[in-house]
């Protein structure tokens, strides 16, 4: 047998210092083996710092979320319930991920210190705290929820001293017109309203149901057919928000977005002026074309509009609500009462 010759002569353990190991020299492979977890070691946190930088990098594109940087009263409100609910639940699930690593190198198979206690069963105080905790956890976000969910409530008007300004939002294939009632005005994908005066919006759908969403203001609120639907929102100050629809309806909804503005009352008596300067007028006719299938429609402004064009959009759909034909604010009281009146009838016809 020859001595000498290399045990190991690959170059692809030319780095790990086990290369060209000779057998002659026995302790030398047990080195080499040494001096690559060495290596490995100093390689390891110089890995795991360019991944946490990496980390910090792709959050910095987090910035300006408009679900947490909201500039209404109604936002902050919601944002202000998340982070308390999650700060709730969070005193049950950090200590179960810190017990689960903590009792995990304790009690591994290499602490011979450990405390062996096979016969254990019961603890009264873990008992009280596992049970204990959670339960007044849950009581309290109950509570705030309960309260949060009526004061927060979509239908409930804001209180003001300044007059409120309402829009009218109709959903249709795929965009979203607006009308202006008291001012006798309507656009398209774009909504302009005063700062620190709240908005009160009355929401349909010419199509199928959609979403009304302005994240940056507030909730969502469904639009459907021959329903009419309330939304009170209000900006704190003066900027540019993305609306959205919050629900999908087909090919063209992911092109279905707004632009909403808050600004002072003086820009938006300039921008209603400007509006009524449009020779674009939103008729009988105009509407009708309007609303035909049309993807990510450019911004469009009408001088005047069909009177009472709104309820007229809620009638077509009169017969997915028994009842009369009545004004927008009293539509969900005669759908009620012609349903019963349509259980009676059957009652009667039965008899």
């Amino acid at each position: 047998m020859r001595t000498g010759r290399p045990l190991f002569n690959s170059k692809k353990l030319a780095g790990t210092g086990r290369a060209k190991c000779w057998r002659s020299k026995p302790n030398c492979t047990a080195q080499a083996a040494f001096r690559g977890r060495e290596m490995s070691k100093k390689r390891y946190p110089r890995f795991f710092g360019f991944l946490a930088l990496f980390c910090m990098l792709l959050l910095s594109g987090c910035d300006g979320v408009p679900l947490l940087d909201p500039k209404g009263q109604v936002g902050i409100e919601q944002r202000n319930l998340i982070v308390i609910a999650t700060l709730l639940m969070l005193i049950v699930v950090i200590p179960v991920i810190l017990m689960t690593l903590i009792f995990a190198w304790k009690y591994r198979a290499s602490n011979k210190a450990a405390k062996y206690t096979p016969d254990w069963s019961h603890s009264t105080k873990i008992e009280i705290a596992v049970w204990g905790v959670p339960m007044l956890l849950l009581v309290f976000l109950g509570y705030i929820t309960y309260v949060s969910t009526h004061s927060l409530d979509p239908y409930r008007p804001l209180e003001s001293d300044v007059k409120p300004v309402t829009i009218q939002a109709i959903s249709v294939d795929w965009k979203w017109v607006f009308i202006y009632p008291d001012y006798g005005i309507a656009t398209v994908n774009k909504i302009v309203f005063p700062a620190k005066t709240p908005i009160n919006f009355q929401v349909t759908s010419d199509s199928v149901m959609n979403s009304f969403f302005i994240p940056g203001l507030g909730g969502q609120i469904y639009a459907m057919a021959g329903m009419h639907t309330k939304l009170h929102l209000i900006a704190n100050e003066n900027h540019e928000f993305n609306g959205i629809s919050a629900n999908y309806s087909g090919a063209g909804f992911t092109g279905m977005k707004f632009k909403a503005i808050a600004t002072s009352q003086a820009d938006f008596d300039s921008w209603v002026s400007e509006v009524k300067s449009s020779p674009k007028k939103l008729g009988t006719a105009e509407y009708a074309e309007l609303i035909k299938p049309s993807e990510r429609n450019p911004v469009e402004l009408f001088s005047s509009v069909t009177p009472n064009l709104f309820q007229i959009v809620i009638d077509k759909y009169e017969g997915m609500n028994p009842g009369k034909k009545v004004v927008a604010g009293e539509k969900e009281v005669a759908g009620d009462a012609g349903a019963e009146k349509g259980k009676n009838s059957a009652a009667g016809a039965e008899e």
